[in-house]
């Protein structure tokens, strides 16, 4: 409980309180103190000791702690209970409406001095801003989620942490993104701290940045921890999202169907636990698997499927990145036309800032449909825009293949020391994958 009121607040609300129920000073007073004693701490001119306020608590009928904070009785309790609410709503996919509950939330456990129940808001509030695409926002939140929570053990500020890394993941900024979750990992994995929960979530969230970066030793490693946690984790949310993320890693091992079958029980849990958004993404990966394995039918049927619920729950951002993965699988289908609109639609959702990776991914493949179109100049242009995306986000995977993209085409046009240029700028990201832009992989859990 925070630090009581001062004697002026605390003897204002007492003299309120008594005439709102027709009492004398007299009658609040007896038997163990007397009128005097009650007018002296009605003017602030006495601190009462505790034992006299929850006397006179008592006899006002109400609690010691709204007498001495002015925190109404089992508030607390309701900010709880609302607060899960605000959850309910944004796992449904409405994040404008949970945002709206949860800053009204923020402001009255702001008012009351209620720590935790303050954090829970502004975690909230930063899942609302990271799924409708605001990262700035989101960053923010995060950062005063994890002020509010100093005072706590890691295990607790794990969320904060991980959503800010998400925000800077989501930037493009893949290497903050690593450097804040893996130390994360090997200050809980160093010091003892074996939380399940906090564990899953960091394995299951860094496996996306190192699967960008190229990292996919690193990124296996990470998935099979966290299949190794999951039963131990008490979440069903954290199981379903770390089956998302370890089937790209599946994927990228060439195990198909059990990437497949991962996602079907992270869609199965989704599908239970109402979380809209995440079900819509497990469409979007099982849609991706499937183009990786050459079922492109099923493929477009799934990405379909995830960007029409993701422009449901207006998850801007998600929405933008599905639809660049549903436009390759359009390209590949012989549809380039409606592939290149579907990209031109959503290449304003994106910046250097915001979805850097999939900015990158629209102007690679408009890029292609260029050259099948044989405008060469248009196809350099977004040839060149992915790759200064790709170097700023240090997504070393796709820049290696952006680049031998860019040296054919410079090859084609009998610019051959530009194409040696750019060959050279790919091998040198090809390069021992993932090893020379990270420093030592963080401990492992005692499992």
């Amino acid at each position: 409980m925070r630090e009581r009121d001062d004697p002026e607040v605390i003897g204002r609300r007492v003299q309120r309180l008594r005439n709102q129920r027709g009492l004398t000073q007299r009658q609040l007073a007896e038997p163990a103190y007397t009128p005097a004693y009650i007018s002296t701490l009605e003017a602030g001119r006495v601190r009462a000791s505790d034992e006299a306020l929850r006397h006179i608590a008592d006899r006002l009928g109400v609690a010691f702690e709204e007498l001495a904070v002015g925190r109404p009785a089992h508030l607390a309790t309701d900010l709880r209970l609302r607060l899960t609410e605000a959850q309910r709503v944004l796992a449904d996919g409405r994040a404008e409406e949970a945002a709206a509950q949860y800053a009204v939330l923020r402001a009255e456990a702001e008012a009351h001095a209620l720590g935790c129940e303050h954090a829970a808001a502004l975690l909230g509030l930063g899942e609302c801003a990271l799924e409708t695409g605001q990262l700035t926002a989101a960053r923010e939140y995060f950062e005063q989620a994890e002020e509010r929570l100093a005072d706590k053990t890691l295990p607790v500020r794990v969320p904060a942490l991980r959503g800010r890394a998400v925000a800077h993941y989501l930037a493009g900024e893949l290497r903050y993104a690593v450097y804040l979750l893996e130390t994360a990992l090997d200050e809980l994995n160093r010091g003892g701290l074996h939380d399940p929960d906090a564990l899953l979530l960091l394995y299951a969230s860094i496996i996306g940045p190192y699967m960008d970066m190229g990292a996919h030793a690193r990124a296996a490693q990470a998935a099979e921890l966290a299949l190794a946690l999951a039963p131990q984790a008490g979440d069903p949310a954290l199981v379903a999202r770390m089956h998302r993320s370890v089937a790209r890693t599946l994927l990228a091992e060439g195990r198909a169907a059990e990437a497949d079958a991962s996602l079907a029980k992270a869609a199965e849990l989704y599908r239970r636990l109402s979380l809209r958004t995440e079900l819509a993404n497990c469409h979007w990966m099982r849609g991706y698997v499937c183009a990786q394995n050459g079922e492109l039918e099923r493929a477009e049927d799934e990405l379909r499927q995830a960007y029409a619920m993701l422009s449901q729950t207006r998850a801007a951002l998600y929405r933008s990145q599905a639809a660049v993965e549903l436009a390759d699988v359009l390209h590949r289908r012989g549809k380039s036309g409606e592939a290149a609109e579907l990209l031109e639609g959503v290449l304003g959702d994106f910046s250097s800032e915001r979805g850097a990776v999939h900015a990158a991914g629209a102007h690679r493949l408009l890029g292609i449909i260029a050259e099948d179109a044989r405008d060469t100049e248009a196809a350099e242009e977004h040839y060149v825009r992915a790759l200064s995306l790709l170097e700023r986000a240090g997504a070393a995977g796709d820049l290696a293949d952006l680049c031998r993209l860019l040296g054919d085409l410079f090859r084609r046009t009998g610019r051959v020391e530009a194409a040696l240029d750019a060959y050279r700028t790919g091998l040198g990201h090809r390069t021992a994958p993932g090893t020379t832009t990270l420093g030592p992989a963080p401990a492992q859990p005692p499992l």
